[in-house]
């Protein structure tokens, strides 16, 4: 039938983690990069950081919200992005959900792809815990899954988060959106 929109189904494994207290290792920044919280942050410069950090891992349902909802997300008090730049130009980005009294939830976290392998991500994660906990929390989450870069997990166990449970979650993704879906994934 014409009009009706396909979706790709992929399954992914979802870890949730917590940590209660913050962590013991703080790893500085390298010379030239810098976090500096987005004052008012805007839809485009928002979709820019999300499909280019999240294009090769699958995050897509940001990428569906209409304009207007994601705008009203964005001016939310209990919504805060964080950029990464190395020497004045974006190379990734956080952002922390802390809408829920004694949680903040490291909502979205990653790198664009210039910056990935450059030796800052654990670095930037120390940047975000230390904003996460700045907030004052009694606990800071965050989840990754199957779909995630590899080091994903391994970088949050390193940060001091720990496992809660895992959540085998199947997902289906407009394939209007033109996304690069590992095979692996596809169910």
């Amino acid at each position: 039938m014409a009009g009706l929109a396909t979706a790709t189904r992929i399954a992914v494994d979802v870890t949730f983690m917590e940590m209660q207290a913050p962590p013991d290792v703080v790893v500085p920044l390298p010379r030239g990069w810098s976090v500096a919280r987005v004052v008012e942050p805007d839809v485009p410069l928002y979709r820019m950081l999300y499909s280019g950090v999240g294009a090769d891992y699958c995050w897509w349902l940001r990428r569906t919200m209409p304009d207007t909802e994601l705008s009203a997300l964005l001016r939310n008090p209990g919504i805060s992005i964080h950029l990464l730049y190395h020497e004045g130009t974006i190379a990734g980005f956080f952002e922390l959900d802390h809408r829920l009294a004694g949680s903040v939830n490291l909502a979205y976290f990653g790198l664009l792809p210039h910056a990935i392998g450059q030796g800052v991500g654990r670095a930037f994660l120390t940047r975000a815990l230390e904003e996460a906990w700045a907030l004052e929390p009694v606990v800071v989450r965050v989840n990754t899954c199957s779909a995630d870069h590899p080091r994903a997990l391994g970088t949050y166990v390193a940060a001091g988060f720990r496992h809660v449970r895992v959540v085998r979650e199947v997902w289906d993704i407009p394939d209007e959106l033109g996304m690069r879906i590992p095979d692996h994934l596809r169910v």
